[in-house]
């Protein structure tokens, strides 16, 4: 029995441990397919608080996953298939580690991008291919750029750029 699971690594489910753990709480976080989430793509990041030179996502990520860890927090990794909400305890079904019951769950798992899977693309992430364009809108000041996708947000994305690319 787990007083409280959170499900995510990225920067919310790390921060939520983080904190859970100072409480005493030994929060067991489950990280999924992608381990520090999104920003673990990233190259350099310049919008996080604390960093005035910027820091790179993959070395935030990790010092967010050492700081949960240095308050308990326990990590296991697993791809969660099935939860019941309808009585608590909760009770999660995870590949690999079978069920887990808990009195609490913060369920944190964000996004992925949606690559093309064309030759290159992911070789030239950081490298002027960008998954973020409010995380990296502003390395393509003055250049031509081009927004691939149809829906609401790839919409976003392209607006948010006009304030930076042509």
């Amino acid at each position: 029995m787990q007083k409280v699971v959170v499900l995510g690594t990225g920067p919310a489910g790390l921060t939520a441990a983080i904190y859970l753990a100072r409480a005493n709480m030994k929060p067991l976080v489950i990280e999924g397919q992608e381990p520090g989430g999104q920003l673990t793509l990233t190259t350099e990041v310049e919008n996080f608080p604390g960093f005035p030179d910027g820091i790179m996502g993959p070395e935030l990520m990790d010092n967010m996953r050492k700081q949960a860890e240095r308050f308990g927090s326990e990590f296991k990794r697993g791809w969660v298939t099935k939860v019941d909400l309808s009585q608590r305890p909760f009770t999660l079904t995870v590949d690999g580690l079978g069920e887990i019951k808990t009195e609490a769950l913060i369920i944190s798992t964000g996004a992925s991008a949606k690559l093309l899977e064309i030759p290159g693309e992911k070789e030239n992430i950081g490298r002027g291919v960008s998954t973020c364009a409010t995380c990296d809108g502003f390395f393509f000041r003055g250049k031509k750029i081009i927004v691939v996708g149809g829906g609401d947000s790839a919409m976003e994305e392209a607006n948010f750029l006009t304030k930076f690319a042509t």
